[in-house]
């Protein structure tokens, strides 16, 4: 029962912080308040109850929000429900096609450097609270702004030292709004932003011509908001895995994705993904469960329903003194003091990821991290092939250390001197590994140089694996090999 509290009370800490941020979003979108706290609500519901990571959060993003802009500007709201659909079943295609598994492979410099981009877009996320009209706030206002954050961000920090009974992050909400109605003190609350009131949910199917036009419109919308949603959903989960030293299910949370994404279209939702830092608020305040993030989708949706008055008193400035300690906990400030003593080229792919970040969106990001890391992995590797070499009774011994794949071939063939080599030479493998087709190639490539001379060569201590790859690849090299 007193888990039961913490999920309860930590899902309506996160439903009073996704109220902003939803609003927020959907203004970037272009698209009403409304769609964007309906996204909120069926994608925090569905993937509670079906997600493969219980206690994560998902709602509409900023990540998503941002691809959306250009479709709906061009082509209207109708065209981004149909996008986010079709987002929905091909993440759905992903979760079957277990395509979760490779975010296994996102090495470790880009996760922090995920985790660092994001920290500072979600603080700059929260500077538009600071300004009136597009202009910066300055003197009392200012003054007020940063004073009502500051003691938000300080009973944060200080409660959980006092008591853990209520979530800190919802004792401080409380506080603030109270103070600021007793006191009459003029400040934003989220009723500057918009008016969140609205009815239940109704189903809507988009009112879109269903022909091949439509689809060239929006599939490649829908194929870029279901990789950048998969990947924030997937490194978010890694993340929160981390931190509560559990493991989640990523093909599964790829599905549930999918399915949450389909019935926010359906509903007139703006679609989304995995909130790292509503996720972070969540683990952060004690929400572990499935029923966490049920609790906060449906606090929402009672927020929007029948209790939007109430709510849309709450300060801005408390949410934003929330967000502020988000950012504090999400950033990984441990990478400052590394980055000295870590590789360069993993200094260097941490802050590419980071900048990269902030300046474009996360999917790229990320993927130019996990391309370059490769790049730096195979340069390193292609030169760690190395060869003892000997010679006896007119023949000679080629003994190879490393593996042989794209990146080493050229050094491999090198190291060889076909010309000058005697009648018989021997390739022995026993401290080598080949690694992929081209390796094959160059290995057949050098057999078929050596026999163009009429000199017999022998491929030595070949794995069972090797082998078969070889023998399938030639006929030729059967004969060629050596079994020790």
């Amino acid at each position: 029962m007193f888990r039961s509290k913490n999920d309860l009370l930590s899902g309506l800490t996160v439903a009073l912080a996704l109220v902003p941020e939803a609003v927020a979003f959907a203004f970037i979108a272009g698209v009403s308040p409304l769609v964007g706290l309906y996204a909120a609500f069926f994608v925090c519901l569905i993937t509670g109850i079906f997600g493969g990571r219980p206690g994560m959060i998902s709602g509409a993003t900023g990540a998503l929000a941002v691809v959306m802009v250009s479709l709906v500007a061009t082509h209207g709201v109708e065209y981004l429900f149909a996008a986010v659909i079709l987002m929905g079943i091909i993440q759905i295609l992903a979760g079957l096609l277990k395509l979760g598994k490779f975010a296994r492979v996102v090495p470790y410099p880009v996760m922090l450097g995920f985790v660092n981009g994001l920290a500072i877009v979600i603080f700059l996320a929260q500077m538009a609270h600071f300004k009136v009209d597009g202009q910066w706030m300055h003197g009392t206002e200012l003054i007020t702004m940063l004073t009502l954050v500051i003691l938000t961000m300080a009973i944060i920090y200080i409660l959980p030292k006092i008591t853990k009974a209520i979530p800190s992050s919802l004792a401080a909400i409380i506080t603030v709004t109270l103070i600021v109605k007793l006191l009459h003190i003029d400040t934003k609350s989220v009723l500057d932003l918009a008016s969140i009131k609205g009815g239940l949910p109704t189903p809507h199917l988009p009112i879109i011509p269903l022909n091949l036009e439509t689809l060239k419109i929006i599939l490649p919308y829908s194929l870029t908001l279901a990789a950048v949603g998969l990947i924030e959903s997937l490194m978010t989960l890694q993340l929160i895995d981390e931190i509560t030293e559990t493991r989640g299910k990523m093909n599964k949370e790829c599905a549930a994705q999918g399915l949450a994404n389909i019935i926010t279209g359906l509903f007139g939702g703006m679609g989304g993904c995995a909130m790292i830092g509503q996720s972070m608020i969540n683990v952060k305040s004690g929400g572990r469960k499935r029923l966490s993030s049920i609790a906060a989708a449906l606090f929402l949706l009672f927020f929007i329903v029948v209790s939007s008055k109430l709510i849309e008193q709450i300060p801005i400035a408390a949410l934003t003194g929330v967000m502020m300690m988000v950012v504090i906990s999400t950033f990984e400030w441990s990478s400052l003091r590394i980055l000295r003593k870590i590789p360069k080229s993993d200094a260097f792919v941490l802050i590419l990821v980071s900048t990269i970040t902030v300046f474009t969106d996360l999917a790229t990001g990320v993927a130019l991290g996990v391309i370059t890391s490769a790049l730096v992995f195979a340069w390193k590797k292609s030169q760690h092939i190395k060869a003892d070499i000997s010679t006896q009774n007119n023949q000679k011994l080629y003994s190879f250390n490393g593996p042989l794949f794209f990146g080493s071939i050229k050094t491999f063939q090198e190291l060889l001197d076909i010309k000058n080599d005697p009648p018989v030479v021997h390739l022995d493998f026993r401290n080598s590994q080949i690694c992929d087709h081209s390796a094959i190639e160059a290995i057949q490539s050098t057999m078929a140089k050596y026999q163009k001379l009429q000199k017999q060569v022998y491929l030595k201590n070949l794995s069972p694996n090797c082998r078969t790859i070889l023998q399938k690849a030639s006929a030729t090299v059967e004969k060629n090999v050596l079994v020790n």
